[in-house]
């Protein structure tokens, strides 16, 4: 009995390593890195429509254009949007439908009036606005959101002191016409400013990406950048749970500014053009 277990042991092992190796393949597939087209130079959102394709949009001044990429940033289709305006898009998700959402509630001086999310049909181009404010009627700068369960999840930017910042979380309806963008957690962030946001439905894991910059001497630019794993919260409420962090390796200075899932594996970040880089896309491990 134990000569005939033995002699079957090879095999049975091989089996096992070749059931296992397609699973393990898979979750470590990683995603290229690649320029980005010209279009692209002010890159601000990002999110994959399928595994090989992907929207992407420009930052504020720039066309209302959304741009279609295959997986190694090669230009497919500019979807031109001459009814909206570009004040200041600053992320771009989308629903179980397949809608576009587009964020245009950018804010630096903190003085808009005017905050939409425009709904779009990536197949017609056909257009729905959500105007909204905030529920404390203050002004907040974001750069990032995502939507999820029929609601869109503001994620904002706001400078606290000594080096700290913080994000704001608003819960806004995913309903065209006038809304108000709920309140529901802040999260302190040490030398961060969140500027993408995603969430993979199916796990409900949350990622923020971020980056902090400043001037060396006053003119040497320089900056780090992290992405923020967030699970493990109760629900709905993002910031309350688990809070990893990732570093992202940048050599020069680097902008990072949208982020979405990959695969099971990896995220794919997004960066701006800066003096010295082109943009570009690349993968960060989960």
């Amino acid at each position: 009995m134990f000569l005939s277990v033995a002699w079957r042991m090879p095999g049975l092992l091989l089996f096992l390593f070749l059931a296992v190796q397609p699973i393990v393949l898979a979750q470590a597939e990683r995603p290229g890195r690649f320029r980005l087209p010209t279009e692209l130079k002010e890159v601000s959102g990002l999110v994959f429509a399928a595994p090989d394709s992907l929207w992407w949009h420009n930052d504020s001044g720039n066309a209302p254009t959304l741009y279609l990429t295959d997986g190694e940033g090669r230009l497919r289709r500019s979807l031109d949007l001459p009814q909206l305006r570009n004040i200041d898009w600053e992320d771009l998700t989308t629903d179980d439908a397949g809608n576009l959402y587009v964020g245009d509630f950018g804010d630096n001086r903190r003085q808009r009036t005017n905050l939409h999310v425009y709904r779009i049909d990536p197949v017609t181009g056909a257009a729905d606005s959500i105007e909204f404010y905030y529920s404390d009627e203050r002004h907040y700068d974001v750069e990032a959101f995502f939507w999820h369960r029929d609601s869109l999840h503001l994620f904002t930017k706001h400078r606290l002191q000594s080096g700290w910042l913080s994000t704001h979380h608003f819960v806004l309806p995913a309903s065209p016409g006038a809304q108000v963008a709920v309140w529901r957690d802040s999260l302190a962030l040490r030398k961060r400013v969140v500027t993408g946001a995603a969430i993979e439905p199916a796990t409900g894991e949350v990622v923020l990406v971020a980056y902090y910059f400043k001037r060396w001497l006053g003119f040497l630019p320089w900056s780090s950048a992290s992405v923020f794993v967030l699970d493990d919260y109760p629900e709905g409420h993002y910031l309350r749970g688990e809070v990893r962090r990732k570093r992202i390796s940048c050599l020069l200075a680097t902008q990072y500014e949208s982020v979405d899932f990959a695969n099971e594996g990896y995220l794919l970040v997004a960066s701006e053009q800066t003096v010295f880089i082109r943009p570009r896309a690349k993968p960060v491990r989960r």
